[in-house]
């Protein structure tokens, strides 16, 4: 076989999300767009125009040359259908439709190696990529993650009404012909977690692993690495994310109010904006911690950062999380995580560098997230190892520089298939 390095590989990206300094599905685009640019000769992009201003602003600082950008958009008239996010599904399968021409007359001309479907990160919904008569490569897709049903009875209406609609999105898209047709044509389906991985293989894809999508850029992890442990008695900890009832952050604040008891000189610091930042605040008065709960509301990535740096430990109890950028930011900050052991986040954190919940009960989950809790705040020797553990891991396994070897991997697994 010839190696993909020494080869003159063409690959054609499909990145519907591609954006520079972005974490989530942007970063995750543009940074495997990056990393895939650095082993193969030619690399064409499919993505948004939307993405644009951004992606040649940062083009200028860094170029790369062997890189070709397709923006693509749906027409004007056509575009209402993802504002305010309540039809961005809708759109997006649409615009997966528009791009298939695109790229088949590509195909034509350049005469693509492989074919990667990037972004979303969504593996019910289909990639029309794959009809083309190329070496398909699907992923890092997520989305098998579920909400154990013992934990509806703790969301709002509003949240049982998501956990619903979402399961039946699933059900619909698992049996969509053209999402079981991308599963048969994909040489290749990588899954973000290990339930990804089982319904990848349910809808029939041939060869399956597990890699998650989450890793920062080195630069990334250099900054968090310089991050110091704030001065003074008050230990604290955070929670980040949009508050949405699937981010758990109702455990949490359950969890904090138990723990507050034994250590008065604490606070639980929660970034983020969302439809449950009322219902959140009501039951921080309930519990008497409303005072040692306090809400940043939603704020730039950096200053999100700023405020992870004023914390001793991540609070990040999500019940459905194929990602969990947050858990890798902290651990290159050598913050601890208690996350559930579920999703992604089960993937990065370990027994070294945090807690892993089990999410049995809600019950069981506020008493362990506790007793976690009091943990790290007893025990400076268990607090110090895990931080150190944490900033090794994230530099060995969630780098971009190291993910470039695991692309390499994956694609002479896709050429000698």
């Amino acid at each position: 076989m010839v190696e993909p390095e020494k080869k003159k590989l063409k690959v054609l990206l499909s990145a519907y999300a591609c954006e520079p300094g972005k974490g989530s599905e942007p970063g995750v685009g543009w940074n495997w767009v990056k990393e895939i640019s650095k082993i193969a000769k030619e690399v064409w992009v499919i993505t948004r125009s939307n993405n644009k201003k951004a992606i040649e602003e940062a083009l200028e600082k860094e170029p790369m040359p062997n890189v070709h950008w397709v923006y693509f958009d749906l027409p004007k008239w056509a575009r209402f259908w993802k504002k305010g996010q309540r039809g961005v599904h809708l759109y997006y399968y649409l615009w997966q439709i528009c791009i298939y021409f695109v790229a088949r007359r590509l195909h034509k001309e350049v005469r693509f190696d492989i074919v990667h479907h990037v972004t979303f990160v969504n593996y019910w919904m289909p990639s029309f990529l794959s009809l083309l008569p190329v070496s398909f490569v699907w992923g890092p897709v997520g989305g098998g993650e579920s909400t154990p049903k013992p934990f509806y009875k703790s969301f709002s209406f509003r949240g049982r009404l998501y956990e619903r609609i979402r399961d039946m999105a699933r059900w619909i898209g698992e049996r969509d012909p053209f999402t079981r047709m991308t599963a048969r044509r994909a040489t290749i389906g990588l899954a973000t977690t290990k339930e990804t991985a089982d319904r990848l293989c349910k809808l029939g894809v041939k060869k399956v692993q597990i890699l998650s999508q989450v890793a920062l850029p080195e630069e990334e992890i250099s900054y968090l690495s310089t991050f110091s442990f704030p001065e003074g008695n008050i230990f604290r900890f955070l929670s980040s994310g949009n508050l949405l009832h699937l981010k758990g952050f109702h455990l949490g604040i359950m969890a904090f109010a138990r723990f507050v008891k034994e250590f008065p000189e604490s606070e639980y610091w929660i970034v983020g904006n969302g439809p449950e930042r009322k219902n959140l605040e009501k039951l921080a008065e309930e519990l008497g911690v409303a005072d040692k709960v306090r809400f940043w509301g939603a704020l730039p990535r950096w200053e999100a950062l700023k405020k992870l740096a004023e914390c001793h430990v991540l609070v990040h109890p999500s019940l459905h999380d194929s990602g969990g950028w947050v858990c890798v930011e902290a651990m290159a900050a050598g913050r601890p995580v208690i996350c559930l052991d579920i999703g992604g986040p089960a993937l990065q954190v370990t027994e070294e560098t945090g807690f892993k919940i089990p999410a049995v009960t809600p019950e069981q989950v506020v008493e362990d997230m506790a007793n976690a809790m009091k943990k790290l705040a007893e025990d400076k020797n268990l607090f110090t190892l895990m931080s150190k553990n944490a900033r090794k891991r994230t530099a060995t396994d969630f780098s971009w520089g190291k993910r470039k070897d695991q692309i390499l991997n994956i694609f002479r697994q896709v050429l000698i298939k």
